[in-house]
């Protein structure tokens, strides 16, 4: 639409002058609202997909990534290049992507083998790529004026795809959108409204949703102080009300952690979870999730970026986020004339031709019902009274021998899925349990060749054992458990250096050690061993003696020190200022950027026994008792917590903790606990120094 800037800011200063839907959310404390009752029906397309197309387009495409000497930006480039907001409007005009053909885009995802595509409706320089009826600052007001989003919604439609949007929360251009970039020194924030920002979000979500009815909202730009779990709240039910059916990401709400992804909080809203740049090492059954990840470094156009990722690269990570129960959102950042890069073309067009043979093993399946295979990754689809395991084989078996370890089911079938008219051999997996495929010579594939494995019924995997305790010594007795998966199998165990047989007595709920022992366990059906053999050794130790010391003050002793740290150095003549004393371990605060912290003393015992200690910081730190090393919690990383044990004898014994910060976070905390005890702080009453 247009119309003067000055009228859009006048709308934005009086509420935007709209009617939006009513959210009936005050934030008062109101429960979150529930999935509607038809969430798996609303999810089950997007399930099935397990791959889409990411188009991360605007303004940004036109300078390429370059601005004065650098050339490393991407879809960031007004804050990384530190661009003001008058200057960084001087690309609207030039915005004329005229070889933009929203078929041709489409047709390219089609045959790569996605099913939905997810555009920047609005990145975080507030840009729109609609004609948005309460802002100039979107494709409406450019020489091109075409309408994007309804033209790429049309050609979804016709090539059989989902349409999706990815809206930010974050707004770099927008009046009332705080903060202001820390290196906007020149523009004031008198007068912006966050509420006020709020409505002309819900303003735009609503006509985005309302036109083009998108399949997905993804919202992204939730991070920063001003956006609140209850806001979230009040955008997703707007996203509820308006479209019930729609899918919508947990991006709109706060608790997410960092690029994992995963939302930390049982109170957050959202349909699916959103891993960045990253694949978590394993699925978490029950979640649905989505690795959104790009190309080459950068999401939006970056002319000089040449760190592309190989076919076989993606084709892989497409296979194992696949295998993991996930959906692979992968990116292409256009060009400004509306081109994709020609390298994203030749991937896209490898990774259609692995498709073409083998989509079958992605689209509508599920996660590998096994721990671990050497050879590749596994995905499964059931259908009836049949399940099909489809066997990714990234490296080809020297031995022509496609082991599976555990498969409790009889083979009724195996075959290559480029060529199914040919049945492979199946065997046993001689004396351990599994099948064996027989493999040709040579694989057909030379990225991922794909072996099919039919069995009746639902597949089943007898998993290796699970050995749970606490620590692997004690002082006087130890609580051991053993977790197994399956309840068509016994778990038999032995402690006396012999492997487990059918006849060796069944596992215990809870298996008392009062000595020292190796402890062996396995699964089995009868007499046959079903399971691979796990062991353990735990240990009887004797506690560490008290220290010859008295120590009458209470509490322990601080002293601090200016540091340039990467790693904590064995040398700590570092402090060398006179000490304080504090209560107990954090009672001072944490250490300000370029500080260390040590605190030392005396740790008092009550009585003997194993004692675990749980040390948390931001950056590195480390815990020593009578000069040995418990917990080495040490590096330059953000909030990390690591976990020690020592066994200690009544009486008082040394402590030294040591803890710095880099920059950013200033997390340092330290609990401790008994066996089979919660960890909780310190107390004061344990805490003993000698005042200098």
């Amino acid at each position: 639409m247009r119309f003067p800037q000055a009228i859009v800011l006048s709308l934005s200063a009086a509420s935007l002058l709209l009617t939006l839907p009513s959210c009936g959310y005050s934030g008062s404390g109101r429960t979150p609202p529930a999935p509607p009752a038809n969430h798996d029906e609303r999810m089950d397309w997007w399930r099935d997909a397990r791959f889409g197309m990411f188009l991360h387009w605007g303004l940004y495409a036109i300078p390429a990534g370059k601005w004065n000497d650098r050339d490393n930006h991407g879809e960031w480039i007004r804050t990384t290049a530190e661009i003001p907001r008058e200057t960084y409007a001087k690309f609207q005009p030039q915005w004329n992507p005229v070889d933009f053909d929203a078929d041709e885009w489409a047709r390219m995802a089609k045959d790569a083998g996605m099913k939905y595509i997810v555009i920047t409706s609005k990145h975080h320089d507030g840009f729109c790529l609609f004609d948005s009826a309460v802002s100039n600052w979107d494709v409406g007001n450019t020489p091109h004026g075409r309408d994007i989003m309804q033209e790429l919604s049309d050609a979804c439609r016709r090539h059989d795809l989902k349409f999706c949007t990815y809206h930010s929360i974050m707004d770099w251009h927008h009046p009332d959108y705080l903060p202001r970039r820390g290196w906007e020194k020149d523009r004031t924030t008198e007068g912006a409204d966050f509420d006020r920002f709020e409505r002309y979000l819900h303003a735009q979500v609503t006509e985005v949703i309302q036109r083009y009815r998108p399949a997905v909202m993804w919202f992204d730009g939730e991070w920063e102080k001003t956006w609140t779990h209850e806001r979230g709240v009040r955008l997703f039910e707007l996203c509820r009300k308006l479209a019930p059916e729609m899918i919508v990401n947990n991006r709109v709400d706060v608790h997410r952690q960092g690029m994992q992804g995963f939302s930390a909080s049982t109170e957050a809203v959202g349909d699916f979870d959103t891993p960045e740049q990253e694949i978590p090492a394993t699925g978490l059954p029950g979640v649905d999730w989505e690795s959104c990840m790009t190309m080459n470094g950068h999401w939006g156009w970056n002319a000089t970026d040449t760190r592309w990722k190989s076919d076989r690269e993606l084709i892989h990570n497409l296979i194992d986020i696949a295998s993991k129960g996930g959906n692979y959102l992968l990116n292409v950042g256009p060009r400004a004339d509306g081109m994709f890069p020609p390298q994203s073309v030749a991937r896209l067009a490898s990774i259609g031709q692995w498709m073409a043979v083998n989509g079958e093993a992605i689209g509508g399946t599920t996660a590998s019902i096994f721990e671990s295979l050497p050879f590749g990754r596994c995905t499964v689809k059931t259908a009836g009274d049949r399940t099909k395991l489809y066997l990714h084989i990234f490296d080809w078996p020297s031995n022509g021998k496609l082991v599976l370890p555990g498969l409790a089911n009889t083979v009724d079938r195996a075959y290559l899925l480029s060529d199914p008219s040919k049945p492979l051999m199946v065997g046993d997996n001689g004396n351990s349990p599994g099948a064996t495929v027989s493999l040709p010579a040579e694989a057909p594939d030379a990225t991922a060749s794909v072996v099919v494995v039919e069995v009746h019924g639902q597949a089943t995997v007898f998993r290796t054992p699970r050995i749970e305790a606490e620590a692997t010594q004690f002082v006087t007795s130890l609580g051991v458990t053993v977790a197994k998966e399956s309840d068509l199998a016994d778990l038999r165990y032995t402690t006396n250096n012999t492997t487990p047989t059918a006849q060796s007595p069944i596992m215990p709920e809870v298996l008392h050690l009062e000595s020292s022992v190796t402890l062996q366990v396995a699964l089995f059906q009868g007499d046959r061993r079903v399971s691979t053999v796990v062991t353990q050794a735990f240990e009887q130790v004797r506690p560490l003696g008290p220290v010859k010391a008295r120590a009458f003050d209470p509490g322990l002793m601080l002293t601090t020190a200016a540091c340039d740290w990467q790693t904590i150095p064995d040398d700590r003549a570092i402090f060398t200022t006179e000490g304080k004393t504090v209560a107990a371990v954090g009672t001072a605060g944490p250490p300000a950027e370029h500080t260390a912290h040590q605190y030392f003393g005396f740790l008092s015992i009550g009585e003997d026994d194993l004692y675990r200690f749980q040390l948390t910081s931001d950056d590195g730190s480390k815990l020593w008792i009578d000069g040995k090393l418990v917990v080495d919690n040490d590096g330059l990383h953000g909030p990390k917590v690591q976990l020690g044990s020592i066994a200690l004898g009544k009486g008082l014994h040394s402590f030294e903790l040591v803890g710095f910060n880099a920059t950013g976070g200033t997390e340092l905390d330290l609990k401790w606990a008994k066996l089979s005890e919660a960890f909780a702080p310190l107390p004061e009453t344990a805490l003993r120094h000698n005042a200098r």
